[in-house]
Parts: C-alpha cells; structure tokens; sequence
C-alpha cells in the first residue's frame, strides 16, 4: 500500500457526500480540498504526504517519528515515512480526517 491509497481510502470513508475535491498536477502530486481550502496532499514521488493541521496537533504532531514542519506553514506538517507500516496508515490516515475537519 502507498500513501496515496491510504489517503484515498480515508477521502473515500470521509467524502462519500461528494464534498471533497482532488486534483492531480502535471508532477503528479495530489491534493485534497473541500470548500476551497486544500488541506492534505501527496507529493509527485509518492513518500511525503502534508497534512494542514490546527496548531494543537501539528506541534504534537512535529514530535512523532517521520514527520517534520513544512514549507507550507506553520500549521502544516509533512510525514515520510520509510515504512508504511500499520502505524503510519493510522496516522496518516487520522491527520488527514482531522485536517478535513479543519477545512
């Protein structure tokens, strides 16, 4: 499994009223919105996915193994982890509902 299924099968679980968008650039990375507001992505290569965090989270998020600030912003967060085992899928997945939320 890859990060990009995993965050497929979260957006499938949380978007099922059809509210999320996706958007996939000429690289190839993707990027998850609703309202307007993009609030996770994937980059091109597949390894490193963002998460747009509120504060709280993304600060406790920064102390976890595989995950350093972004780019982005403050309130973004990138995970690369160099094994996508059972615990990187659940926090994967749970930064990316609670980013949603957030959206």
């Amino acid at each position: 499994m890859t990060l990009r299924e995993v965050l497929d099968d979260a957006a499938a679980l949380a978007g099922a009223d059809g509210s999320l968008a996706v958007d996939v650039d000429a690289a190839g990375a993707i990027s998850w919105s609703s309202g307007g507001t993009e609030f996770a992505n994937v980059d091109a290569t597949g390894l490193t996915a963002a998460f747009r965090l509120d504060t709280v989270l993304a600060g406790a998020a920064r102390r976890t193994p595989d995950v350093g600030s972004s780019s982005r912003g403050a309130d973004w967060v990138e995970f690369r982890p160099p094994v996508l085992d059972g615990h990187a899928t659940d926090r994967a997945t749970a930064w990316f509902l609670a980013a949603l939320r957030r959206a």
